[in-house]
């Protein structure tokens, strides 16, 4: 009972006029969390479904109309085989198992990165789940798999580039809303909000364009620790914070008269 008092009272502390819209999430420290337990890498990733269900369902029911979780980097194919053909297979796991809830709880599924690096069948799962969840609309959840910030920039300036030199775009029409356009993320708003779990401080060439005025949130949960009470915690310093956007505070709180 004061384990959900407690939930409770930080949900009731919550403003809802002042929700970030976007969410992005670093899911951080699962490998040191199973090594805590004397137990391999792969043990923490198996057990950190529990954090995404609960940060999900946390963000939904606060109004967060989107999250973005870093779920695989372009870097992380450089660990071990074995540690990424598992991440693969719990990927197509989840994703089966999950697929009830994101229906029941009318989500949207989403994918940004390089999808076509990740294995066929890793791929065809993602995009039946995407397909059956298209017309779900309480929040989007975006995947970032196989996804790098640099190389999303990379590519961006690549089409653009292309377009230009087939007349059709001009050069002096590109402005920061053809540059959204050409993103991974063009149908996503800018993130307001990155938490970041595991204590390390860094955002890890991860949505380097659409962080540009977000706020940052590290904490030093182990990711497969990570509950709604922490996700509550995030969004308590997200509205305690002065979002000034260039301007003074002056102008975001005119003084009164």
């Amino acid at each position: 009972m004061l384990i959900v008092d407690k939930f409770m009272d930080k949900k009731l502390r919550i403003d809802p006029d002042n929700i970030p819209n976007h969410i992005a999430v670093i899911m951080d420290g699962n490998g040191r969390w199973a090594k805590g337990k004397g137990m391999n890498r792969i043990f923490g990733h198996r057990n950190a479904l529990t954090a995404v269900r609960e940060t999900i369902e946390a963000a939904a029911e606060i109004g967060t109309k989107a999250i973005t979780l870093y779920a695989f980097s372009t870097e992380n194919w450089k660990r071990p085989k074995i540690e990424v053909s598992a991440l693969m297979s719990l990927l197509i796991n989840s994703l089966n198992k999950e697929l009830p809830t994101f229906q029941q709880n009318n989500v949207k599924v989403n994918a940004i990165g390089n999808i076509e690096s990740l294995p066929d069948n890793a791929q065809k799962t993602l995009f039946d789940v995407i397909e059956k969840t298209k017309s779900n609309s309480k929040i989007v959840l975006t995947l970032a798999l196989s996804y790098g910030s640099r190389e999303e920039i990379v590519n961006t300036i690549k089409n653009i580039s292309k377009k230009v030199v087939n007349n059709e775009l001009n050069i002096e029409e590109i402005d920061e809303k053809i540059i959204n356009n050409h993103l991974y993320t063009f149908n996503l708003p800018d993130v307001d909000l990155m938490i970041r779990t595991s204590g390390e401080q860094r955002i890890s060439n991860f949505l380097l364009w659409q962080m540009a005025y977000a706020e940052l949130y590290f904490t030093d949960i182990l990711w497969p620790d990570f509950r709604r009470e922490h996700f509550y915690d995030a969004i308590i310093e997200y509205q305690n914070r002065e979002r000034r956007f260039g301007k003074t505070s002056e102008q975001i709180i005119p003084t009164k008269k």
